[in-house]
């Protein structure tokens, strides 16, 4: 894995009316081999340009190679305003691109269930696995390694658009697009 803290970043969530709160800090890492497929189309580009480019972005939600997301709680969150508040944005996500239907609402659903009894305190982290099969969801206290994976769902556009939502168009977190951004155009 390519990484190490790649797009570490407080994101905000609105609670109630209430003004943003930073709850989470957000680290990508992507498989080593993913950056051979990136370069076919982004190699000689500089940070910059790759930062600006919405294309290289969803290459990297959307190609075939796993993508772990480590989101760190820095805030008392708990796992159902995190899940409504993902859900929503993965939502407003398929409906611009105007695919989002039934299947997409059941993946939805198996997520909001993930996330149902969990209690996120600070220095929790939510660890996510996007791949070309779907998307793994575990938990872990603190620094800890969890034993098990919480949940499987089998559809992988849940992962494709949480990590949309994270660095695609209107993505919340631009730290973790400019640190992969800058990372990748000095690898390739």
């Amino acid at each position: 894995m390519v990484g190490g803290g790649l797009g570490q970043e407080a994101v905000s969530l609105e609670l109630g009316g209430w003004r943003f709160k930073k709850f989470t800090a957000i680290g990508i890492y992507i498989e080593r081999s993913i950056i051979s497929h990136l370069a076919l189309t982004w190699k000689g580009k500089t940070a910059e340009e790759l930062n600006n480019n919405l294309g290289f972005f969803m290459d990297i939600v959307t190609c075939q190679y796993q993508k772990f997301i480590r989101v760190s709680l820095t805030a008392l969150l708990t796992g159902p305003q995190f899940s409504e508040k993902v859900s929503e944005n993965c939502q407003a996500f398929w409906e611009a691109e105007g695919t989002y239907g039934e299947a997409k609402a059941n993946a939805l659903q198996e997520f909001k269930a993930a996330f149902k009894n969990q209690n996120l305190p600070p220095g929790s982290s939510i660890l996510l696995i996007s791949s070309p099969t779907g998307l793994v969801i575990a938990f872990s206290k603190g620094d800890s390694i969890p034993d098990k994976v919480t949940a499987v769902i089998e559809n992988k556009a849940v992962g494709e658009a949480y990590l949309a939502s994270v660095i695609g168009k209107n993505g919340v977190s631009p730290a973790a697009k400019a640190s992969l951004a800058e990372r990748l155009s000095q690898l390739m």
